[in-house]
């Protein structure tokens, strides 16, 4: 069943309302990351246990960024996909994909049987290999 214009809006609203949310964690947490230096993470006297915590503050900080930066770009495309009226269809089997499943995550690309295949197909692919 397609999804009614009330739901359209609800999906809309939700979309908007996450970017603009992200888009202020992650302008917050970059100039947060310009300001601090290496030095003020590890601390004024620093050992090789004080460089490993600082790496690892610095590694996570890093990580949480590309994760939002990534989460950034779906929802922009989901707002593309809303105008293009190619929203809420998978793009895998082209089947309609249920607004509760988009409720939950409205920047969704597939149905949740596409969903469960493609991570099964593709969930190593990144990790490595050493």
């Amino acid at each position: 069943m397609p999804l009614s214009k009330q739901q359209l809006e609800a999906l809309r609203q939700a979309i908007e309302s996450r970017r603009a949310a992200l888009a202020r964690e992650l302008h917050d947490d970059a100039a947060r990351m310009r300001e601090e230096t290496f030095g003020a993470l590890a601390g004024p006297v620093t050992d090789t246990a004080d460089e490993a915590v600082a790496d690892l503050l610095s590694d996570l900080d890093n990580a949480e960024l590309s994760r939002d930066l990534a989460e950034l770009r779906a929802l922009e495309n989901a707002q593309a996909r809303l105008v293009e009226d190619g929203f809420g269809i998978c793009v895998d089997c082209g089947t309609e994909i249920p607004y509760a499943r988009l409720s939950v995550q409205p920047a969704t690309l597939r149905c949740i049987d596409c969903q469960r295949l493609h991570e099964k197909t593709f969930a190593h692919l990144d990790k490595p290999k050493l």
